[in-house]
């Protein structure tokens, strides 16, 4: 019969040794556990955490702009260069409605619609969107990229009947969201009215197609179809036609930081990604931020990838131009091209035509913060530039004594959203909370157990050893 410490020493081993496996197979089936709860919660069907904030936007959706204002229109009309002031914030809130007509299919996906509204947030914005500015007439920069040389003269005859010029005075809320174009008035069209985002209120983009994650989580909010088409039509190649990731209001859960981070956005007519940056702390909750790098609006020489959005050499000096899409494959033939604020990342020779613009990535970049276990966005920027393409023309008066030809800046935007404090206390006590206890928890019984387990091993090897050399 052992004397009562030792039997205490060996029952501390043999419990030490029980604490820390007990604490090596919680990792396992903690894994298992906080996986089958995922799987649960990302499914995209009602009474799910992700239907709820899939249905509308957990935390409202802003849109800012900033309008490019031009200070010397008549020394640019007669060869001079370009002199620009951004004026902004005008911000709206947008994407606050939920999402219409939702069908749950039999092939486990759900179809639905995006309806689109943008009221002014005056409190947020430097002024009134009734504020005038010096813009491009967008009707003539239009007109004259869009029409075959033949009709160009058409087009001067409209101009001097309507009074028009390359520039124009107009309020940001006509800019953005369109005004009558007395330009237009004297062309045979049928659409009289313009703007950078005409039409937009009242309108709905879709329908789409998604996942809902049932069958396969990891496809949960991909985008199988746009507009009934599992492919775009614009691009005229499998690649770029393709219909890529998410929606990018959230993505599938146990997100991977060293692959790229797919999205579409129907604004810019492809699919797009992001890569991972940096893991940082949003509200206390730990976030993986993922950008669109250089590459994504490189041109063909640097990313062969891109080969497929270069539709004209001569605009694009022989596809070797970056840091501009061409949209008029789905802009109905329309001069207009898209790239990141202030030309961020594009080629030197466009901004060298234009004065006033500084990129710069902090406030130019685009990207998206997500929460990897989840796959929920918890803060994204979406940041576009929109420009109007025009040239030289000695058939239009007002364009004849243009020095150059330009990618001309009109507004750009940021359409983002921040989870907000109370949203992120939810997210940290139901989600955030439970992980780290659990993690705590497997730690501390392995410590302990492995501490236990060793002190008392220790003990008695040591008595056992003074025991054999007292004998």
């Amino acid at each position: 019969m052992c004397c009562s410490s030792k039997c205490w020493l060996i029952a501390g081993s043999i419990i030490g040794a029980l604490l820390a496996i007990l604490g090596g197979v919680l990792i396992p089936v903690g894994d298992i556990i906080i996986k089958d709860k995922i799987d649960q919660e990302a499914v995209i069907e009602e009474g799910t955490i992700a239907y709820d904030n899939w249905i509308v936007p957990g935390s409202p959706v802003y849109r800012q702009f900033w309008i490019f204002n031009v200070s010397n229109p008549d020394e640019i009309i007669n060869g001079g260069k370009p002199k620009l002031q951004q004026k902004g914030p005008y911000t709206y809130l947008v994407r606050h409605l939920p999402k219409t007509n939702v069908t749950q299919n039999n092939n486990n996906t759900v179809t639905y619609y995006l309806p689109n509204e943008a009221i002014f947030q005056r409190h947020m914005s430097i002024g009134s969107d009734d504020d005038n500015y010096t813009v491009l007439n967008l009707g003539v920069a239009a007109a004259a990229g869009l029409l075959p040389n033949i009709l160009l003269g058409l087009v001067n005859n409209a101009v001097k009947r309507s009074n028009s010029s390359l520039f124009q005075i107009r309020s940001v809320n006509e800019v953005l969201w369109g005004y009558k174009d007395p330009f237009l008035e004297h062309l045979p069209i049928p659409e009289k009215t313009i703007g950078v985002f005409y039409p937009y209120n009242g309108t709905y983009d879709g329908p789409y197609v998604v996942h809902n994650g049932k069958d396969d989580i990891s496809k949960v909010n991909q985008i199988t179809k746009y507009r009934g088409e599992s492919t775009l039509s614009y691009w005229k190649d499998d690649y770029c036609d393709m219909i890529n990731g998410t929606d990018a209001a959230s993505f599938p859960p146990f997100v991977n930081n060293k692959a790229p981070l797919y999205f579409f956005s129907s604004e810019i007519c492809r699919s797009i990604f992001g890569d991972f940056e940096k893991e940082h702390k949003l509200r206390g909750i730990k976030v993986n931020r993922f950008v669109v790098p250089k590459r994504a609006f490189a041109s063909p020489v640097d990313n062969p990838d891109n080969h497929c959005y270069c539709r004209d050499t001569d605009i694009s000096k022989n596809c070797t131009a970056a840091g501009v899409l061409d949209l008029r494959p789905c802009q109905g033939g329309k001069p207009i091209f898209l790239s990141s604020p202030h030309f961020l990342d594009a080629s030197k020779e466009i901004l060298d035509t234009l004065e006033g613009l500084s990129p710069n990535a902090e406030e130019h970049q685009t990207f998206v913060d997500v929460e990897p276990t989840t796959g929920f966005t918890m803060h994204f920027a979406k940041r576009l530039q929109v420009n109007v393409y025009f040239n030289q023309t000695s058939k239009i008066d007002i364009l004849s004594k243009l020095q150059s030809e330009f990618m001309f800046p009109v507004v750009w935007l940021n359409e983002t959203a921040m989870i907000g404090e109370d949203s992120a206390n939810t997210f940290k006590s139901s989600v955030t909370t439970p992980l780290t206890a659990l993690g705590i928890i497997q730690i501390l019984f392995i410590c302990l157990g492995c501490v236990i387990f060793l002190a008392c091993s220790i003990t008695l090897s040591v008595r056992s050893c003074r025991g054999k050399k007292h004998k």
